[in-house]
C-alpha cells in the first residue's frame, strides 16, 4: 500500500477546508485536501458573504473580486399581514449597520466563491497544490504515545480514491442541480458502506499526518472518529429554496425582504447576482418516508421524523416549493423562469461540546454547529473557524510556535458557536411562527410578535456582521493592561480598552482607517497593508515625534533596538529570513508628512532586503492626503498624538495587547512573545528554493519565515 507523510490533512473542500488550505499555501505549510465530491459546486448552496468575511477576503487579495461580481444588500423591508387578505411593507432597515465596517453584505453563490480560494491556492502553491477529488477516508487511527512530540506524525488515515460516479452527490431524480443530498442525514451511508470490507488495491493511500482537520460538513466523518456528538435539537419546520429568475408584481423583489403571511407561512427574499432572486420558502406540509421511522441523527427531539419517517427527498421539487411561495406571497402573483437550483432543509440548532482531539484532530464549520441559513452566518462562521486556526498550526507545523497556541481554537470558537446557536434559535422561530395579527397581543398564544421580531433583526444585525467577535484572555490575547467598559450601544457587552487607545478592543478585531503612505503620499487603508500572510503585527503609532522631543526619543531608541542583535524579532525569526517574514512593524505617525523626511525615521522601520531593495512600504502618516482627504487615524483609535501607543495584532488581524512607548512597552510585547514563540537557530529553506515553489515575484510578499 502507497504510505506517505503531511504536515496537514485538510477533510472536506467546502469553504472552510478551502480557507484552511488558502491560508497554508500562503505561509508554505505543507498540507493535502481530500474532498469526497467528484466536482465543485458551481451553483446553490451558501451564498450571503457578511462584512467580516469580506475584511478577510480583502486581506487576501480577493475582496475586490466579491465587490464587483456579488449583487449588494443595502436594505431590507419588512412585510406582514394586513388582516384584510392582503400584505402590507411595515418597515425598512438598512440591511448591515451603517459605519460598522467599510464593507457590506453581499451575495454570490458558492461556487464562486469556492473559485476565488483555488485561485488563490494556486498562485501561492506555485500551481503544486489542488483538492484531491473524490477521496474518501476510511479510517483514522491515531498513536497516543506520539501527540505530545511536534516532531511526530501520529495520526494514521486511510484513504480510498473512488471512481467519478462513486464521488456524485445524489440528486433523487432531479433534472435541476440540487442540494437535497446534505440538507438531511442518511447520506454518510451511501459514501462508507463499503467500509469495513476494503480490497487491498491501488485506490488506497495510508497517510501519516501531524495534524487533521474536519470540514467535512455537518455528519462530519472526522466528528465521528473523534467520539463526539452534536448537541441541540431540530424543529418540525422544513424550509425549501429557489434560485431562479422571478417574474412577478411584487415590488421589492429586488430588496432583501422578510415576508409574513396570516396562515402559509414566511418567506426571505434574497436577491442575487445577474437577476436571480433566492427564496427561502417555508413548506407548511412536507412530504415523508414511512419507511425511515426513527430516531434520527438529528436528535430525539424529532417526533415527526420519528412517528412518520423522515422528509422524502424525492417528492421535494421546485413546484413543490414553488406552490407554496404562491400562497405565501398573496395576493401579489408569481412565476419563476431559469431555475438554477433549489433545495430543502429542516430548521435544527445543534453544536458539538468539542472542537478537537489531542490538540491533534479539529473540526470545523458545520462539523461542528448546524442552524438555520437565513441570517447568513452557516458559510461565514464556517470561515472564520479555520481563518481561526489554520495560521496557528502552520506556525506550529513550521516550528515557529509552541503547541500552546491550539489550545486556543476551542476556547475561542466554541463561545461563538454557541453564541451563534443561541441568535438562530430565537430568529428562526420569529421568522417560522404564526404571526400576531393587526390589533393583537402578540407571544400569548395568537402568534408572534412582528414588532419584537423588528427589534431582533435590528440588534441581530451587529452579531450577523461578524465584526464584534471578542477572544477572552489566553496566551494570544493579553487584556491585563486594560480595563472593562461598558459598550454605550448595549451596556451587557463589557468591551476590553486601554487607556493609550480608547476606540481599541483588545480581543476584537483591529479596525481599519485612512492613512497615507510617507513615500509616495498613497493613501490606504492601514488593514490592507497588513495582509493576511501569517504575520504578527507591531503597529507603531508613533504620535507627533516632531513636535514632542519626547517621541522623537522613544522612536529613535525603538529603532536601535530593532537593529541590535537583543531585539526579539530577530530571536523569533529564522537565520538568514527576511527580518520582516515573521513579526512586523508598521509605523503610523501624527507629524505633518511635508515637514518629515524618509531619513528621519531609524533604518530599522526601513530595511532593506539582501539585493539591496528598500521597502517603502512601512511607514504612513495621519495627515491630509490631495484627492481624498483626512483620515483621523488616531481619532477614530482614541489614541493620543503626543502619546502615541504600539498595538499588536495577530495574523488573524485580531488585537492581541495595546502597550506604551519606549522601553516598558517592548519589554511587556517581548513578554508576551516569549509566552508561546519558539527561538529559531536553523536558517530556512535557501532563496533559490523560495523561488522555485512561489515563484520569481515573491519579492514584496514575504512567505512565513522565509
Amino acid at each position: 500500500m502507497k504510505e506517505s507523510n503531511v504536515d496537514v490533512l485538510i477533510i472536506g473542500a467546502g469553504p472552510a477546508g478551502l480557507m484552511a488550505a488558502n491560508w497554508f499555501a500562503r505561509t508554505g505549510t505543507n498540507y493535502r485536501i481530500v474532498d469526497k465530491r467528484s466536482s465543485k459546486i458551481f451553483a446553490g448552496q451558501a451564498d450571503g458573504l457578511q462584512c467580516r468575511t469580506l475584511e478577510v477576503f480583502q486581506s487576501f487579495g480577493f475582496g475586490d473580486r466579491a465587490l464587483k461580481e456579488a449583487n449588494h444588500m443595502l436594505e431590507i423591508s419588512f412585510w406582514e399581514p394586513d388582516g384584510k387578505g392582503g400584505l402590507y411593507r411595515s418597515a425598512r432597515l438598512p440591511d448591515s449597520i451603517p459605519g460598522i465596517s467599510r464593507f457590506q453584505q453581499v451575495v454570490l453563490h458558492q461556487g464562486r466563491i469556492e473559485s476565488w480560494f483555488l485561485d488563490a491556492i494556486r498562485k501561492w502553491s506555485g500551481g503544486k497544490a489542488k483538492v484531491e477529488r473524490p477521496v474518501l477516508p476510511v479510517r483514522l487511527e491515531v498513536d497516543e504515545s506520539k501527540v505530545e512530540d511536534p516532531d511526530a506524525y501520529p495520526i494514521s488515515v486511510l484513504l480510498k480514491t473512488l471512481d467519478e460516479n462513486e464521488g456524485t452527490p445524489e440528486q433523487f431524480g432531479a433534472k435541476i442541480a440540487n442540494g437535497l443530498f446534505r440538507s438531511f442525514e442518511g447520506d454518510q451511508e451511501k459514501y462508507y458502506k463499503d467500509a469495513k470490507n476494503l480490497a487491498n488495491d491501488d485506490s488506497l493511500e495510508l497517510v501519516h499526518a501531524k495534524y487533521v482537520m474536519g470540514c467535512d460538513g455537518a455528519h462530519s466523518w472526522v466528528r465521528r472518529q473523534m467520539g463526539v456528538e452534536m448537541e441541540g435539537e431540530s424543529t418540525d419546520y422544513v424550509w425549501g429554496v429557489l434560485d431562479s429568475v422571478p417574474i412577478t408584481d411584487f415590488p421589492d423583489i429586488r430588496n432583501r425582504c422578510a415576508i409574513h403571511s396570516a396562515d402559509s407561512g414566511s418567506i426571505m427574499v434574497i436577491p442575487r447576482e445577474q437577476g436571480l432572486v433566492r427564496l427561502y420558502i417555508q413548506l407548511r406540509e412536507t412530504p415523508r418516508d414511512p419507511a425511515t421511522k426513527t430516531e434520527s441523527e438529528m436528535g430525539k427531539n424529532e417526533q415527526k421524523a420519528i412517528e412518520k419517517g423522515r422528509v422524502d427527498r424525492s417528492k421535494i421539487t421546485p413546484e413543490v416549493i414553488l406552490d407554496n411561495a404562491r400562497k405565501i406571497l398573496s395576493p401579489y402573483k408569481l412565476d419563476i423562469t431559469d431555475i438554477k437550483w433549489y433545495t430543502a432543509y429542516q430548521i435544527g440548532q445543534r453544536v458539538a461540546p468539542k472542537f478537537e482531539k489531542f490538540e491533534r484532530i479539529f473540526i470545523s464549520g458545520d462539523a461542528c454547529h448546524t442552524h438555520s441559513p437565513k441570517a447568513g452566518q452557516g458559510m461565514n462562521v464556517s470561515m472564520m473557524d479555520t481563518f481561526n486556526l489554520a495560521w496557528k498550526i502552520a506556525y506550529v507545523a513550521k516550528g515557529l510556535a509552541s503547541r500552546e497556541i491550539l489550545k486556543t481554537y476551542e476556547s475561542e470558537r466554541l463561545g461563538v458557536a454557541q453564541a451563534l446557536i443561541a441568535f438562530d434559535h430565537k430568529f428562526s422561530r420569529l421568522f417560522s411562527g404564526k404571526p400576531a395579527l393587526p390589533g393583537a397581543i402578540g407571544n400569548d398564544g395568537d402568534g408572534i410578535s412582528l414588532d419584537e421580531f423588528h427589534s431582533f433583526f435590528a440588534k441581530g444585525n451587529e452579531f450577523a456582521s461578524g465584526t464584534i467577535v471578542d477572544y477572552d484572555d489566553s496566551v494570544l490575547i493579553d487584556k491585563s493592561a486594560g480595563k472593562a467598559v461598558a459598550q454605550e450601544i448595549d451596556k451587557d457587552v463589557v468591551l476590553t480598552i486601554s487607556p493609550l487607545a480608547k476606540n481599541i478592543s483588545i480581543g476584537r478585531r483591529f479596525d481599519t482607517a485612512k492613512v497615507i503612505n510617507q513615500s509616495d503620499a498613497r493613501p490606504w487603508y492601514l488593514t490592507d497593508c497588513m495582509l493576511s500572510d501569517g504575520r504578527w503585527r507591531i503597529v507603531n503609532f508613533a504620535g507627533d515625534f516632531k513636535q514632542v522631543p519626547e517621541l522623537s526619543k522613544k522612536l529613535n531608541w525603538l529603532g536601535e533596538y530593532l537593529a541590535g542583535e537583543s531585539s526579539f524579532i530577530k530571536k523569533y525569526t529564522p537565520p538568514g529570513a527576511k527580518v520582516d517574514s515573521v513579526i512586523e512593524v508598521l509605523t503610523v505617525h501624527a507629524s505633518k508628512r511635508v515637514e518629515t523626511e524618509w531619513d528621519d525615521f531609524p533604518l530599522a522601520f526601513r530595511p532593506r532586503d539582501c539585493a539591496g531593495r528598500m521597502d517603502y512600504w512601512k511607514i504612513y502618516v495621519d495627515d491630509d492626503s490631495f484627492h481624498e482627504g483626512h483620515g483621523h487615524a488616531y481619532e477614530k483609535y482614541g489614541i493620543d498624538r503626543e502619546v502615541g501607543a504600539y498595538v499588536v495584532v495577530r495574523p488573524d488581524g485580531y488585537v492581541s495587547m495595546v502597550e506604551p512607548l519606549g522601553e516598558e512597552g517592548i519589554e511587556k510585547i517581548a513578554g508576551f512573545f516569549g509566552g508561546f514563540m519558539i527561538e529559531q537557530k536553523v536558517p530556512p529553506r535557501t532563496m533559490f528554493e523560495e523561488i522555485e515553489t512561489y515563484g520569481a515575484d515573491s519579492y514584496g510578499r514575504p512567505v512565513l519565515g522565509m
